[in-house]
């Protein structure tokens, strides 16, 4: 059953989703070589019980952390730890939090210094991806059409879609009803209307499509090991606008010289 939300329910969850925004800023200001992944993640932790919310991710089915920070053929839900970061990585942190009993999600890849010209290239066009897909996230239009948009724009690039894992709806849980798809067909799925509120989030792999999980029972990589980007944007749809209503706004203002500019 998909919850549609009222006016005040979206404000709630946009509270949610810029807090979320602030604490991947918070990380962007840290992150260079030689930092550890495990040490984002405190910090991280710390942002978001400083501001009265609870990390949504830790404990949520088990999962031992705040952040999923995943690196380079690492696609989602890698778990934090002792692995150092290094010049040339790219670097997928998706966070979520739970405020005033409305959750927020949104994820950024970066680049750490400088990376190689094809792997700017998956990360600018899994971006501009995102956009395409919400520029189609309007009342009247329907799910596949989402899909389709990143999908199309992708693949023309010569990248490859994740099939086995999808954005979702977000509300008072932190994964709700519909899935919503980063391949499709134009005109085919759920109509989207008012109110509804979703995560979308393309992750695009430089090679295959196929992923695999690690030994450690959450990581999800390539299956060939080459890279893969993710982006998500938690967004609202009303009568006669769509709403982005987490940013990355913050993580981009940070002057980090340690940081590729995506």
């Amino acid at each position: 059953m998909i919850t549609y939300k009222s006016k005040e329910e979206i404000e709630l969850i946009r509270i949610s989703s810029l807090l979320v925004a602030k604490t991947l800023a918070e990380v962007a200001k840290q992150l260079k070589p030689g930092i550890s992944t495990l040490s984002i993640d405190k910090m991280a932790e710390k942002f978001i019980r400083d501001n009265e919310s609870t990390p949504a991710f830790k404990g949520y089915n088990g999962f031992p952390n705040t952040l999923c920070i995943s690196i380079n053929e690492q696609v989602v839900h890698g778990i934090p730890g002792e692995r150092i970061l290094k010049e040339g990585d790219i670097v997928s942190i998706d966070c979520g939090v739970l405020k005033n009993g409305y959750y927020g999600d949104s994820a950024y890849t970066f680049a750490i210094g400088e990376i190689k010209q094809d792997v700017l290239l998956l990360l600018k066009a899994t971006k501009t991806s995102l956009y395409k897909g919400i520029e189609n996230a309007v009342v009247g239009k329907r799910l596949g059409d989402i899909g389709f948009e990143i999908q199309s724009y992708v693949e023309g690039l010569g990248f490859s879609v994740v099939r086995d894992l999808v954005g979702h709806g977000i509300g008072k849980h932190l994964h709700e009803k519909p899935n919503v798809f980063n391949y499709g067909k134009k005109g085919s799925g759920l109509k989207l209307q008012e109110g509804l509120v979703i995560a979308i989030e393309p992750m695009i792999n430089m090679g295959k499509k196929e992923i695999i999980q690690e030994k450690d029972g959450w990581t999800i990589r390539t299956i060939d090991k080459m890279p893969s980007a993710h982006y998500e944007h938690t967004v609202a749809l009303s009568k006669d606008k769509t709403e982005i209503l987490s940013s990355f706004e913050y993580i981009e203002q940070i002057n980090n010289v340690n940081l590729t500019k995506i």
